[in-house]
Protein backbone atom coordinates (compact mmCIF):
# COMPACT_ATOMS: atom_id res chain seq x y z
CA UNK A 1 0.00 0.00 0.00
CA UNK A 2 1.12 3.36 -1.21
CA UNK A 3 1.56 6.32 1.54
CA UNK A 4 1.05 9.35 0.95
CA UNK A 5 4.36 11.80 2.49
CA UNK A 6 3.25 15.94 2.92
CA UNK A 7 6.21 18.10 2.57
CA UNK A 8 5.58 21.54 4.20
CA UNK A 9 6.95 25.10 2.66
CA UNK A 10 8.87 27.89 4.09
CA UNK A 11 8.22 28.84 7.89
CA UNK A 12 5.76 25.86 8.13
CA UNK A 13 5.85 22.33 9.63
CA UNK A 14 4.48 19.09 9.13
CA UNK A 15 1.52 20.53 11.93
CA UNK A 16 0.07 22.46 8.63
CA UNK A 17 -1.12 19.49 7.42
CA UNK A 18 -3.19 18.35 10.36
CA UNK A 19 -6.33 18.97 8.46
CA UNK A 20 -5.38 16.99 5.45
CA UNK A 21 -4.08 13.82 7.27
CA UNK A 22 -7.69 13.65 9.20
CA UNK A 23 -9.51 13.22 5.82
CA UNK A 24 -6.67 11.01 4.40
CA UNK A 25 -7.12 8.37 7.25
CA UNK A 26 -10.93 8.57 6.92
CA UNK A 27 -11.09 7.28 3.31
CA UNK A 28 -8.77 4.55 4.79
CA UNK A 29 -5.53 6.52 2.57
CA UNK A 30 -1.91 6.21 4.82
CA UNK A 31 -0.49 9.51 5.16
CA UNK A 32 2.31 10.77 6.84
CA UNK A 33 3.71 14.82 7.36
CA UNK A 34 7.40 15.35 7.94
CA UNK A 35 9.32 18.29 8.81
CA UNK A 36 11.37 19.73 6.20
CA UNK A 37 14.66 20.08 6.93
CA UNK A 38 15.07 23.58 9.53
CA UNK A 39 11.81 23.41 10.11
CA UNK A 40 9.16 21.82 12.99
CA UNK A 41 11.07 20.20 15.06
CA UNK A 42 14.27 20.23 12.78
CA UNK A 43 14.11 23.64 13.52
CA UNK A 44 16.73 26.13 15.21
CA UNK A 45 15.94 29.53 16.11
CA UNK A 46 17.85 32.71 16.22
CA UNK A 47 19.12 33.50 19.69
CA UNK A 48 17.39 37.22 19.47
CA UNK A 49 14.33 35.91 18.47
CA UNK A 50 13.93 34.91 22.66
CA UNK A 51 16.03 37.61 24.23
CA UNK A 52 14.14 40.00 27.10
CA UNK A 53 14.13 42.83 26.36
CA UNK A 54 13.96 42.11 22.40
CA UNK A 55 16.27 43.69 20.36
CA UNK A 56 15.24 44.15 16.77
CA UNK A 57 18.32 45.01 15.27
CA UNK A 58 19.88 41.99 16.61
CA UNK A 59 17.20 39.85 15.06
CA UNK A 60 17.84 42.04 12.04
CA UNK A 61 22.05 40.86 12.44
CA UNK A 62 22.30 37.72 13.97
CA UNK A 63 23.64 35.09 11.91
CA UNK A 64 21.11 31.75 11.06
CA UNK A 65 21.88 28.79 13.01
CA UNK A 66 20.18 27.39 9.69
CA UNK A 67 22.96 29.20 7.53
CA UNK A 68 24.46 25.66 6.38
CA UNK A 69 21.47 23.98 5.39
CA UNK A 70 21.14 23.36 1.31
CA UNK A 71 18.36 21.60 -0.97
CA UNK A 72 20.94 19.02 -0.90
CA UNK A 73 21.39 18.56 2.48
CA UNK A 74 17.11 19.06 3.02
CA UNK A 75 16.84 16.53 -0.04
CA UNK A 76 19.04 13.72 1.80
CA UNK A 77 16.53 14.24 4.94
CA UNK A 78 13.68 13.65 2.61
CA UNK A 79 14.96 10.84 0.76
CA UNK A 80 15.61 9.21 3.98
CA UNK A 81 12.14 9.92 5.53
CA UNK A 82 10.39 8.22 2.07
CA UNK A 83 12.59 5.42 2.89
CA UNK A 84 11.72 4.89 6.32
CA UNK A 85 8.33 5.66 5.58
CA UNK A 86 7.68 3.64 2.85
CA UNK A 87 10.29 0.39 3.83
CA UNK A 88 11.95 1.18 0.72
CA UNK A 89 8.83 1.23 -1.32
CA UNK A 90 7.98 4.39 -3.71
CA UNK A 91 5.63 6.70 -1.96
CA UNK A 92 3.04 10.18 -3.19
CA UNK A 93 5.05 12.60 -2.46
CA UNK A 94 2.93 16.04 -1.66
CA UNK A 95 5.24 18.93 -1.62
CA UNK A 96 3.80 22.60 -1.01
CA UNK A 97 5.24 25.72 -1.65
CA UNK A 98 9.23 25.95 -1.20
CA UNK A 99 9.01 22.39 0.26
CA UNK A 100 8.72 21.64 -3.96
CA UNK A 101 12.57 22.74 -4.33
CA UNK A 102 13.50 20.13 -1.97
CA UNK A 103 10.96 17.57 -3.38
CA UNK A 104 12.32 18.20 -6.78
CA UNK A 105 15.93 17.74 -5.84
CA UNK A 106 15.08 14.54 -4.09
CA UNK A 107 13.65 13.28 -7.03
CA UNK A 108 16.11 13.54 -9.18
CA UNK A 109 18.32 11.66 -6.60
CA UNK A 110 16.09 9.01 -5.86
CA UNK A 111 13.65 9.25 -8.55
CA UNK A 112 12.42 4.93 -7.65
CA UNK A 113 11.61 6.83 -4.26
CA UNK A 114 8.68 8.72 -5.66
CA UNK A 115 5.61 7.19 -6.72
CA UNK A 116 4.09 10.03 -7.70
CA UNK A 117 4.95 13.95 -7.22
CA UNK A 118 2.18 16.33 -6.29
CA UNK A 119 2.91 20.08 -6.04
CA UNK A 120 0.58 22.62 -4.32
CA UNK A 121 1.96 26.23 -5.43
CA UNK A 122 4.84 25.15 -5.56
CA UNK A 123 8.67 26.46 -6.72
CA UNK A 124 9.93 23.63 -8.52
CA UNK A 125 13.42 25.07 -10.07
CA UNK A 126 14.29 22.37 -13.11
CA UNK A 127 15.11 25.37 -15.74
CA UNK A 128 18.64 25.26 -14.71
CA UNK A 129 18.26 28.71 -12.31
CA UNK A 130 18.14 28.63 -8.32
CA UNK A 131 14.60 28.94 -6.68
CA UNK A 132 15.53 32.09 -5.51
CA UNK A 133 15.63 33.77 -9.01
CA UNK A 134 12.16 33.08 -9.81
CA UNK A 135 11.12 36.25 -7.15
CA UNK A 136 12.55 38.65 -9.31
CA UNK A 137 10.83 37.49 -12.33
CA UNK A 138 7.80 40.06 -13.74
CA UNK A 139 5.61 36.73 -12.95
CA UNK A 140 6.20 37.09 -9.04
CA UNK A 141 5.21 41.05 -9.37
CA UNK A 142 2.00 40.53 -7.73
CA UNK A 143 3.40 38.33 -4.66
CA UNK A 144 2.74 40.29 -0.86
CA UNK A 145 5.52 38.64 0.57
CA UNK A 146 7.96 41.39 0.59
CA UNK A 147 6.99 42.98 3.65
CA UNK A 148 7.13 40.02 6.06
CA UNK A 149 11.10 39.83 5.95
CA UNK A 150 12.45 40.66 9.65
CA UNK A 151 16.47 40.85 8.24
CA UNK A 152 18.64 41.19 4.99
CA UNK A 153 18.66 37.36 4.01
CA UNK A 154 22.59 38.24 2.55
CA UNK A 155 23.52 39.66 6.32
CA UNK A 156 21.82 36.32 8.66
CA UNK A 157 21.99 33.72 5.82
CA UNK A 158 18.37 32.93 5.78
CA UNK A 159 14.76 34.42 4.93
CA UNK A 160 13.60 36.21 8.22
CA UNK A 161 10.28 36.18 9.78
CA UNK A 162 9.14 37.52 12.91
CA UNK A 163 6.32 36.03 13.94
CA UNK A 164 5.98 37.49 17.54
CA UNK A 165 5.81 40.85 15.80
CA UNK A 166 1.54 41.92 15.75
CA UNK A 167 2.33 44.20 13.57
CA UNK A 168 3.78 41.72 10.91
CA UNK A 169 0.59 39.93 11.25
CA UNK A 170 -1.87 41.34 8.81
CA UNK A 171 1.08 41.19 6.12
CA UNK A 172 1.66 37.47 7.08
CA UNK A 173 -2.27 37.11 6.93
CA UNK A 174 -2.06 38.51 3.57
CA UNK A 175 0.22 36.63 1.88
CA UNK A 176 -0.50 33.07 3.35
CA UNK A 177 -3.98 32.89 4.68
CA UNK A 178 -6.04 35.04 3.11
CA UNK A 179 -9.75 34.61 3.20
CA UNK A 180 -9.17 32.17 5.70
CA UNK A 181 -10.84 32.60 9.40
CA UNK A 182 -8.80 34.81 11.14
CA UNK A 183 -8.37 32.40 14.63
CA UNK A 184 -6.79 29.94 12.07
CA UNK A 185 -4.36 32.54 10.87
CA UNK A 186 -3.67 33.53 14.15
CA UNK A 187 -2.59 30.30 15.48
CA UNK A 188 -1.13 29.12 12.42
CA UNK A 189 1.51 32.01 12.60
CA UNK A 190 2.29 31.59 16.16
CA UNK A 191 3.51 28.23 14.85
CA UNK A 192 5.66 29.93 12.21
CA UNK A 193 9.59 28.79 12.16
CA UNK A 194 11.66 32.10 12.27
CA UNK A 195 14.27 31.41 9.60
CA UNK A 196 14.08 29.90 5.93
CA UNK A 197 17.84 28.72 4.74
CA UNK A 198 18.67 30.53 2.16
CA UNK A 199 20.76 27.60 1.12
CA UNK A 200 17.52 26.17 -0.09
CA UNK A 201 16.83 29.08 -2.26
CA UNK A 202 20.08 29.85 -3.54
CA UNK A 203 21.38 26.76 -4.50
CA UNK A 204 21.23 25.31 -8.42
CA UNK A 205 19.96 22.21 -8.72
CA UNK A 206 21.06 20.04 -11.86
CA UNK A 207 17.68 17.95 -13.41
CA UNK A 208 18.02 15.12 -15.64
CA UNK A 209 14.97 13.26 -18.35
CA UNK A 210 16.58 10.04 -17.07
CA UNK A 211 16.11 10.09 -13.25
CA UNK A 212 13.40 13.17 -11.93
CA UNK A 213 12.19 13.01 -15.81
CA UNK A 214 10.43 10.14 -15.50
CA UNK A 215 8.73 10.87 -11.84
CA UNK A 216 4.74 10.94 -12.38
CA UNK A 217 3.90 14.32 -11.30
CA UNK A 218 0.90 17.19 -10.96
CA UNK A 219 0.64 20.42 -9.89
CA UNK A 220 -2.30 21.92 -7.93
CA UNK A 221 -2.68 25.88 -9.29
CA UNK A 222 -4.48 28.05 -6.23
CA UNK A 223 -5.89 30.51 -8.06
CA UNK A 224 -5.58 32.94 -5.20
CA UNK A 225 -2.23 32.97 -4.11
CA UNK A 226 -0.93 36.03 -2.99
CA UNK A 227 2.68 34.28 -2.35
CA UNK A 228 3.63 32.77 -5.56
CA UNK A 229 1.47 34.35 -8.15
CA UNK A 230 -0.77 32.53 -10.52
CA UNK A 231 1.21 33.88 -13.15
CA UNK A 232 4.46 32.39 -11.06
CA UNK A 233 2.76 29.08 -10.82
CA UNK A 234 1.79 28.45 -14.65
CA UNK A 235 5.51 29.86 -15.82
CA UNK A 236 6.99 26.71 -13.41
CA UNK A 237 4.41 24.40 -14.47
CA UNK A 238 5.31 25.44 -18.34
CA UNK A 239 9.13 24.43 -16.84
CA UNK A 240 8.42 21.57 -15.20
CA UNK A 241 6.57 20.11 -18.93
CA UNK A 242 10.05 20.74 -20.91
CA UNK A 243 12.02 18.92 -18.03
CA UNK A 244 9.85 16.00 -17.95
CA UNK A 245 9.22 15.83 -21.54
CA UNK A 246 5.15 15.26 -20.55
CA UNK A 247 2.26 17.67 -19.80
CA UNK A 248 2.20 18.39 -15.89
CA UNK A 249 -1.93 17.25 -14.89
CA UNK A 250 -2.84 20.83 -13.25
CA UNK A 251 -5.75 20.91 -10.65
CA UNK A 252 -7.21 24.63 -10.32
CA UNK A 253 -7.82 25.56 -6.92
CA UNK A 254 -9.77 29.17 -6.44
CA UNK A 255 -7.67 28.92 -2.98
CA UNK A 256 -5.39 31.28 -1.43
CA UNK A 257 -1.56 30.16 -0.56
CA UNK A 258 -2.52 27.56 2.07
CA UNK A 259 -4.97 25.12 0.78
CA UNK A 260 -4.50 22.76 3.04
CA UNK A 261 -6.36 25.34 5.67
CA UNK A 262 -8.59 26.70 3.48
CA UNK A 263 -9.95 24.11 1.24
CA UNK A 264 -9.02 21.09 3.05
CA UNK A 265 -11.90 18.81 1.34
CA UNK A 266 -11.30 19.88 -1.83
CA UNK A 267 -7.37 19.23 -1.39
CA UNK A 268 -7.77 16.07 0.12
CA UNK A 269 -9.77 14.70 -3.20
CA UNK A 270 -7.17 15.71 -5.34
CA UNK A 271 -4.39 14.26 -3.08
CA UNK A 272 -6.27 11.09 -3.09
CA UNK A 273 -6.57 11.01 -6.52
CA UNK A 274 -3.11 10.49 -7.00
CA UNK A 275 -2.60 7.72 -4.47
Amino acid sequence: MRNVILLNGAWHGSWCWTPITTRLAAQGIPSVAVDLEGHGLLARSPEARWQRPFDPAALATEPSPLASVTASSAADVLIEQIRTIGGGEPCVVVAHSMGGVVATAAAERAPELFDHLMYISAVAPVSGRPAASYFALPQNAASRMAPIFAADPSVVGALRVDGGDPGVHPYLRDAFYNGIDPATADAAIALLTTDFPMGIAAETLPMTSSRYGVVPHSYVLCEQDQCIPPDLQRLLIGEIDAASGAPTKVFELDAPHSPFLSHPDELTGIIASAW
